[in-house]
């Protein structure tokens, strides 16, 4: 064992955790791991999907989740063994020495208790001061991480602020003890990428200014190279390469973190392109004018929240829209009414010139299998009770009849199509990867044999290297099947590898809709140039360089419909015309635009 050192806040020698399974046998989930932590450094634990990043944070709060167990090895905090605490003199260091910052933040807040009290509760059970003192501490901590009016926030719900603003408000909350150590545990990775920047701003701003000392977990290597000064590269529990930002970057040593890197690369555009149009042939999807939302209707049969508001669009056979914007923009609910599930307020909808029914119960079986929807989280799409090939037998035999070995023949077909083998029939989704749910996810929907795939955020649950594989998946189906997708995301990155056009909505409206290219080298709304600068760039030093361009620009949409939406964060807004009509559509060189200036000043303001 190594010698204690001063000069390291965090001493990880030889972990071990083991996981018990379903047949009480236990199995190694991180193996032989040994690391170190100066004062002041924000190390990145970085791998995919059951590396055990998190779980080998976890253990610098001596904790293990349920099911699992430190079982070797020695874990050092602050001059102090965790690894050998009881649970009381670990209770009195966790939110003190050590203060996590979760994933979620919606999941991690009370909704029935304010803001303020949540935020100063770590500072009053460990007896550190009194409420006033921890009060007056939660606004300046809350005037650091830049959150808007910090003397009034705390006063408000967790549902009254936006994610960007909750996931500081959790900062906040680890700390107010002045923790020697932080732990952010993928803390942006839920978040749209200008909410993304303003976190991050904000996180660094105030690791920088007291001292912090942090640990990043994340699988987002664009994300790292912003905030972190040292990598340690995991992969099934394992170290495989550590080492300054830069080298790991730049000149990784071991093929795993090669590979990490390359799929965190801007990727090459699809080369498959939209079959030319047949003459005479309607759309294979049409939307007018389109209007929904919630909260019942007003006396005018309207929603009382609007979260689409008078949206169209267009969809032929074989094309890939990409649909584009901040979180809350209404691109998920856009998927829910094309698939039936939330039917208009307004508008219309026509699949192949005919017109489609709003709700999914009126829909005819022939039109339920025409449109296919792919959910964001497998997890909860699929039954977990359900083995894998009954979940694909299914719709084949509600659609196509099947039974019996022609219908065992085609499950296997599909689990082969999505390149999975088809041994999995027999397993339940619990036994499977992230990336297995998904690609099971995805072959249900094809059970259908449908024209129209509706892919609702397919990638982002996902870590990069299981991604990127899934979406070469989709784009060679669409290759193969000559399928159709409406491609929903607010990654960018991932709408240019497999869209043939883009629309980009902000607060229910579209704002800019043209190509994948013409929107990534020259974005003409005011917005989705926002938007496209707003993609983390893999090197250090990108958050510094673009700081400038999004100040005073994070504003949240709301308030007044009579002008543009975008107004309150444009650079380019006038008083007295664009807030108090709508924008009108400006149509030029292929692309469709929604904004006052004219076309002339756009370009201008782009150069």
């Amino acid at each position: 064992m190594e010698p204690p050192s001063t000069e390291k806040l965090v001493r990880l020698h030889n972990l071990e955790i083991v996981a018990r399974g379903d047949d009480g046998v236990e199995f190694p989930i991180v193996r032989d791991v040994s690391l170190s932590v100066a004062p002041g450094e924000v190390l990145a634990l970085i791998g995919e999907s059951g590396s055990g990043k998190t779980t080998i944070a976890l253990s610098m709060l001596g904790y293990a989740r349920p099911g699992c167990r430190i079982s070797g090895g020695t874990i050092e905090v602050a001059g102090e063994r965790l690894d050998t605490m009881n649970d009381a003199d670990l209770r009195a260091r966790r939110g003190r020495t050590v203060a996590y910052v979760a994933q979620s933040a919606a999941a991690a807040f009370n909704p029935a208790l304010t803001i303020m009290r949540q935020v100063i509760e770590p500072a009053l059970i460990h007896g550190l001061m009194d409420r006033p003192a921890a009060e007056a501490k939660a606004r300046a901590l809350f005037a650091k991480l830049a959150l808007p009016d910090p003397d009034g926030v705390g006063d408000r719900y967790p549902h009254q602020v936006s994610g960007g603003q909750l996931q500081r408000l959790m900062a906040a909350m680890a700390l107010i003890t002045d923790p020697q150590l932080v732990i952010f545990d993928e803390p942006t990775t839920a978040l749209d990428v200008t909410t993304q920047i303003e976190v991050l701003k904000a996180f660094k701003a105030a690791v920088r200014d007291l001292g912090t000392t942090a640990v990043y977990v994340s699988h987002d290597l664009a994300v790292v190279a912003q905030i972190a000064d040292r990598i340690v590269v995991l992969r099934h529990g394992a170290m495989q390469e550590e080492g300054d930002t830069g080298r790991i970057l730049f000149a990784p040593a071991h093929d795993y973190s090669r590979a990490l890197v390359a799929a965190a690369a801007p990727r090459a555009p699809a080369t498959s392109r939209t079959p030319d149009p047949v003459a005479g042939e309607a759309p294979l999807l049409d939307l007018r004018d389109v209007i929904a939302g919630y909260g019942g209707t007003d006396r005018d049969g309207f929603p009382r929240t609007r979260i689409l508001d008078g949206v169209s669009l267009t969809i032929r056979r074989g094309q890939v829209l990409g649909v584009i914007g901040e979180s809350g923009c209404g691109k998920s609910t856009l998927a829910r009414v094309v698939a039936g599930l939330h039917p208009p307020a307004r508008g219309q909808l026509t699949l192949s010139g005919t017109a489609l029914a709003g709700p999914i119960a009126q829909r005819s079986r022939e039109e339920l299998r025409r449109v296919q929807m792919v959910f964001q989280m497998a997890d909860t799409a699929l039954n977990p009770a359900t083995p894998v090939g009954r979940a694909l037998a299914r719709p084949l035999t509600f659609y196509h009849g099947l039974r019996g070995k022609p219908l065992k023949a085609e499950v296997a077909r599909l689990l082969d199509l999505v390149k999975l083998p088809a041994a999995l029939a027999e397993r339940l989704p619990g036994e499977l990867s992230g990336g297995q749910k998904q690609r099971v996810n995805l072959a249900r929907a094809l059970a259908a044999r449908p024209d129209l795939i509706l892919c609702d955020e397919v990638t982002s649950a996902l870590d990069p290297v299981v991604a990127e594989a899934v979406l070469d998946l989709l784009i060679e189906l669409r290759r193969e099947l000559g399928l159709a997708y409406m491609f929903i995301t607010h990654d960018l990155e991932t709408v240019r590898a497999i869209a043939d056009d883009v629309m980009v909505l902000y607060a229910g409206q579209t704002v800019e809709l043209a190509t994948r290219d013409s929107l990534a080298t020259a974005p003409r709304h005011p917005y989705a140039r926002l938007l496209m600068a707003s993609v983390p760039e893999l090197r250090q030093g990108w958050l510094e360089d673009v700081g400038g361009l999004f100040e005073g620009r994070f504003a949240h949409a709301g308030g007044s419909t009579a002008g543009c939406r975008f107004y309150p964060r444009c650079d380019l807004g006038t008083p007295g015309r664009c807030d108090t009509a709508a924008p009108p559509l400006r149509q030029y060189d292929g692309r469709e635009i929604h904004c006052h200036r004219t076309i002339d000043e756009l370009i201008a303001a782009t150069k």
